[in-house]
This record gives C-alpha cells, structure tokens and sequence, in this order.
C-alpha cells in the first residue's frame, strides 16, 4: 500500500475528529477565507487551467469535455458563490431529531452527526474541488480529493488553495486533502482503505463508476450518468413544451442533466415536432429519430436501440413518439438512469401520474430537467448527483452528508 496516500487518509481521519469539535461560526469563517483566497489567485488559477486545456486539445478531448474542464472568471465567480451560499445555509451537524420520553422515563432521539472521512473521485470538472471542499468542511467531514489526469493542474491549485484559506482560520489543513497520482492504481489503493475512508462517491462515466463499485472495500454512493427525458403530453402548452425542450438539450448539452431523448404524445406530435425541429436546427443538434417521427420530419436519422440507451452529453438527441403516457413512462423506466425526467402537461392527473410513477431521482412538471443541481435546489452546492435510493437520492448536500446516531439521556435507569 502506497505510504503516502496511507498519510494522507491518516491526516483526513485525524483533521475530521478535530472538526467536528468547531462552532458553525469557525466553520464558515474558513470558508470564507478560501473564498478570499481564490479570488485573490484567480490568474494563477487560469493559467493553470489552461496547461489543462491545452493538453486536452492536444490528446483530442471533446468539446462537452473541454467544457466541463474549462475554468473562467465567470466560473471563478461561480465557485466563490458556492462558498458564500454554503456560508449562509443552516449547519445541520448536532441538530436533534424526534426526541421522546419512554414510560421508564429515558428520553430518545437522535443527533446529526458527520459521516467521516469522504473519498471522492471525479473526472473533468475542477469546481468539483471547491464544491466539495465548502460542504465536508461545513458538515465537519474531511475529504480525499482524486481527480482526473486531464484537471490534474487545476486541481492541484484549488487545493492549495483550499489548504491555505483552512490554515488561516486555524483549521487543519488535512481536512481535504489531494492525490496527485492520476493512475488507475492511486483509485484501487484508495477503495481498499477502509479503515481512514468511511463513504466513497465516484463521479463521472459509466466506466469508472463500475470500476469503482467493482473494486471497493468501502460503501460506494453512486453518482451516475445521466440519461434524461422530457415528455411532451398530449395537453402540453406547445410554447412552453418548446421552451423547456431547447433549454434541457441545448443551454448546456455536455453535462448529466441535460436532456437525451424527447417524448412526444401521438395527438401532439405533427404540430410541435416542426416547431421543435426549427429551433434545434439553429443549435446544430442532430436528431435520431423513430419510424414515426421520421414520417413527420425529413432529414432525421433513424434511431437505435443503442441510442436510447445514450447519454450523448452532445448537441444529439433522441425522438420518439409514444401513444401515451403509460408508454411513455415506461419507457423512462427502462431506458433511463433514474437521474431527470420532465413532463410538460396542463394535466394535474396526468403530472402527478408522471411524479408517482417515474422511478428517477428528480421528476419535474413543466420545468427544464437543467434544474437538477444542489446550487439550483437551493442546496449551496453539491457532491454530485445519486442515482441510486439508500441514505441519499439526488443531489447530495450539507444534510446528506451526516447521519443520525441515537442518543438517550437517563436518570439511573436499568435495564430489568
């Protein structure tokens, strides 16, 4: 086992007992301090980044990657938002939950206490750093950071700088801590080390999802690919059905909770599929569609079997008209990565059908499923997205990232 990453998870698990003896007022005083911080270096952060990109050009990245890599000031503005939103929301770490008084007078409840020691593994996105770092830091976890080759440079900076806004507060500096080995190796030592690590979240594709459910010794929160629907109902409004349509495909294609297969009602279809298509052919999205909607619009690609199981994370999308809600709900469910699905309807009975049986971790009624986002739901910012339904379901933020032990209080009592 590398001794160096031994360390750090050492560092980790030491720095996570000491936070959880600080005041929420310590807490976001360091927060605010990194956000200080960032601000301060945010050339040294572009230039950076910009080694980062350079190299993904240069080894073919695609464009939603270099996307997802790419860090600006308006990006910088956005992680510095993330630490002051995080600031500001409510700690949940010592809140009491359901206390009760037995017949033989011991009073039961519960307490909100932080996980542990959180490993995270993630791909393109730098910002992840910072999201991260503002929520273990605020919910008293300490955090192993290990990203991708490809952010390897931003990464490393962030952390840094992470690092010093902890120590200038009076933190311990290894309460988020980095691994700077990008081999697949570092990610296998890292999912045996269960005696420093207590929750492992990967974030990326599929692939290193399964690489790491398929490798780890310590309980895996899966954040997963993201194969998003927005169905348009038969008593859709079809301006709106267009609006929240473009938006989920095209204001952002290359992340998880964009859109990757539009649904359309049989009775709606020959009216609003032209619409649609004119707006997507000004983006440049290329559409896949099926027998019927292929009838409708000229110039579509047939789908496969294949693409509705596709997250593109691309300006493509995938068409198919289904008879009815039932059929279209089934197909959600089968196709989809219960991650985002949208219905756009004037219908209550058919919305809150569409609530009650999609079996996705965020169902929205007549809004883009762009929302998905801890930022977004008001959250601060967030782990990452779970698809799956023990402990955590959607996005993860401050209150997810605790659990609830019991506590009893007493006055003597034994038990007879």
């Amino acid at each position: 086992m590398n001794k160096e990453l031994i360390e750090k998870g050492k560092n980790a698990k030491a720095a996570s007992r000491e936070l959880v003896k600080l005041t929420t007022e310590k807490k976001n005083k360091a927060l605010y301090a990194i956000a200080q911080e960032i601000d301060t270096i945010r050339n040294i952060i572009i230039k950076a980044n910009e080694v980062d990109l350079k190299n993904g050009k240069e080894k073919g990245l695609s464009k939603a990657f270099l996307d997802r890599l790419e860090l600006n000031n308006k990006r910088i503005d956005g992680m510095i938002k993330v630490l002051k939103d995080v600031i500001e929301l409510k700690d949940p770490v010592g809140e009491i939950l359901g206390m009760n008084t037995l017949p033989n007078g011991l009073k039961v409840g519960q307490m909100r206490m932080p996980l542990g020691v959180v490993g995270i593994i993630f791909e393109s996105r730098p910002n992840v750093c910072i999201e991260v770092a503002s929520l273990t830091i605020k919910s008293a976890n300490g955090v192993i950071l290990r990203g991708g080759s490809d952010a390897i440079h931003s990464n490393i900076v962030l952390t840094k700088a992470i690092k010093k806004g902890l120590k200038k507060s009076g933190l311990p500096e290894s309460a988020v801590e980095i691994v700077e080995n990008t081999d697949r190796e570092s990610v296998k030592e890292l999912l045996k080390m269960r005696d420093y690590i207590d929750i492992v979240i990967p974030r990326g594709g599929l692939q290193l999802i399964r690489f790491v459910e398929e490798n780890s010794l310590i309980p895996v929160i899966r954040h997963d690919m993201g194969i998003c629907h927005t169905y348009i109902d038969e008593f859709a409004d079809p301006d709106m059905a267009v609006s929240i349509s473009f938006n989920a495909k095209v204001q952002r294609p290359g992340v998880c909770n964009s859109m990757e297969t539009l649904l359309v009602h049989q009775k709606i279809a020959q009216k609003f599929l032209p619409k649609i298509k004119k707006e997507f052919d000004k983006a440049g999205v290329e559409l896949r569609g099926c027998e019927k909607t292929r009838k409708i619009l000229n110039g579509v690609k047939p789908a496969t079997e294949k693409d509705w199981y596709t997250e593109y994370l691309d300006l493509i999308l995938s068409v198919k008209i289904v008879e009815s809600a039932d059929e279209a709900i089934e197909h959600i469910n089968h196709y989809g990565s219960h991650h985002s699905d949208a219905i756009v309807s004037d219908s209550y009975q058919r919305s809150m059908q569409f609530l009650n049986e999609v079996d996705s971790a965020a169902c929205f009624v007549n809004a883009s499923t762009r929302f998905t986002d801890g930022n977004e739901f008001g959250l601060g910012a967030e782990m990452g997205i779970s698809n799956q339904k023990l402990h955590v379901r959607g996005p993860m933020g401050l209150r997810e990232l605790t659990s609830a032990k019991y506590i009893i209080f007493g006055g003597g009592q034994i038990r007879k």
